[in-house]
């Protein structure tokens, strides 16, 4: 194992955070704030940390593999949202440390996760770091810095990969720096365009950036307790329908139809079967809303197509309590916590590429238990799907599915409570937001007890890193030679 390149990545990153809280530090200040201790302690806190590990890693050899990757990954979003809770404590917004650190745990991962209940009296340049842990976590804190630090070499391609899983890096660029420069621009991009037409529906500019940081990371932090129920403004909620729904499209497709190549978008069967699943679940949420609420056609749909959206991407942003409709339309939201968002998209939970190369699968094993002689692949995009990675998507659903049902178990320990054990597993491990039970989309998870939030706090990242980069590391034979 070289660690001495584990910890040199990993102090250049934590430059990198503290260049983001600068930032939200001149935010605070332009708003008027002048507490700027929570900032400037955790800066230096950073930057002090960093400096150590590049001093004690000097020599560090540049070549490293997948165990090295894994490590580096997995390490830096631990100790990212560690020193990242430091300006929540140190300013008093959230006192207990356990509750800083879900929070902003929630916001790298972008799960979107709450234990705050009063949102609207914090500061501002709180309100912009916490919407900052969004936007850095959506495309990945390491795929920034390597785009940054124009680092070379194939241990960048184990990085990515343990990361952003499922990005088509190959076709982009040589490079891989570029590759995550690329990705990024359109990240940025796509971003700038949001803020600019939710000011035009009446966002102020300070709401507009913090809802687009959090739209594109498909994070679901708001700067209102009620979320963007605060905004009954259809215009809103239509323009945030549609970047959600392009925030969980592969940004490699979306790089391709920026360059014009619009061919590559709609001939995606990955992208096709997104889109059919957002309008089958629309359809029958919206007509469930119009048939049993006294709800107008134009709201039913609207409402039914923001949550069916929010949910399946794992945006998580809310303008109704789906808890308050009848069983069968909330169960159907349920069913959503387990779709996702694209392959190489900021969405969660297991992904549409996983979901469609089930379906097939099981569809053929049918076919082959009537006709075992006859070869039937798995086809995907036109092309046969290796049993390698039907295998690895198996097993995926596999770890997915275990996960979610002894955490369940293990978290009914602490809240007795089968809807919220379940919904709170289900939205941290998925990286949704809202959940079921008393964390649903009205509530938040202040009242769960501290052990609850640190185990809930270890599923959102084990979500975003998608299991395998996570728990490989606990295996035993990840530390042998």
């Amino acid at each position: 194992m070289n660690y001495k390149i584990v910890l040199r990545f990993i102090g250049k990153l934590l430059a990198i955070e503290a260049a983001a809280l600068f930032v939200s530090m001149l935010v605070a200040l332009i708003s008027g704030e002048y507490e700027l201790r929570p900032y400037i302690f955790t800066i230096l806190a950073c930057l002090f940390t960093g400096s150590l590990a590049m001093l004690f890693s000097r020599e560090a050899d540049p070549a490293f593999s997948k165990r090295e990757g894994f490590l580096i990954v997995t390490l830096s979003w631990a100790l990212f949202s560690l020193f990242g809770s430091l300006p929540y404590v140190i300013s008093n917004t959230i006192p207990n440390f356990a509750d800083a650190y879900f929070e902003t745990m929630s916001g790298f991962t972008t799960t979107g996760a709450s234990v705050v209940d009063n949102i609207e009296s914090f500061p501002r340049g709180i309100l912009f770091w916490r919407a900052m842990t969004h936007w850095l976590g959506g495309m990945g804190i390491v795929v920034l810095a390597i785009s940054l630090l124009q680092t070379q070499g194939g241990g960048m391609i184990q990085l990515y990969d343990a990361e952003a899983p499922g990005m088509n890096i190959e076709k982009l660029s040589p490079h891989m720096y570029q590759t995550a420069r690329i990705v990024w621009i359109v990240y940025s991009g796509l971003t700038l365009l949001e803020v600019i037409l939710l000011m035009f529906g009446g966002m102020s500019l300070f709401d507009s950036v913090c809802h687009s940081f959090a739209t594109m990371a498909t994070g679901g932090f708001s700067t209102k307790q009620s979320s963007i129920a605060f905004w009954p403004s259809p215009y809103i909620q239509y323009i945030l329908i549609i970047f959600m729904t392009i925030a969980g499209t592969n940004f490699t497709l979306l790089y391709f139809a920026f360059k014009g190549k619009f061919q590559k978008l709609y001939k995606d069967e990955e992208f096709r079967y997104y889109l059919l699943f957002i309008l089958v679940f629309t359809l029958l949420i919206s007509a469930g809303l119009y048939i049993t609420t006294e709800t107008g056609l134009e709201p039913a749909f609207r409402n039914g197509l923001f949550t069916v959206v929010s949910i399946m991407t794992t945006t998580g942003f809310v303008t109704v309590d789906y808890l308050q409709w009848t069983p069968v339309l909330y169960m159907l939201v349920f069913a959503l916590f387990f779709f996702g968002g694209s392959t190489g998209s900021t969405g969660g939970s297991v992904k549409i590429m996983r979901v469609v190369i089930l379906l097939k699968n099981s569809y053929y094993e049918l076919r082959r238990i009537i006709h075992p002689h006859a070869v039937i692949p798995v086809r995907f995009n036109g092309h046969a799907v290796p049993s390698k990675s039907i295998s690895n998507v198996l097993a995926f659903f596999m770890f997915y599915i275990l996960i979610f049902f002894f955490s369940s178990l293990l978290l009914l320990v602490f809240i007795p409570d089968v809807a919220t054990a379940m919904g709170a597993v289900a939205t941290c491990l998925g990286n949704i937001g809202p959940g079921f039970g008393t964390v649903g989309p009205v509530f938040t998870f202040s009242h769960l007890p501290d052990v609850a939030l640190w185990f809930l706090s270890f599923l959102m990242m084990l979500g975003r890193l998608e299991l395998f980069t996570v728990l490989v590391i606990f295996s035993p034979f990840f530390w042998k030679d």
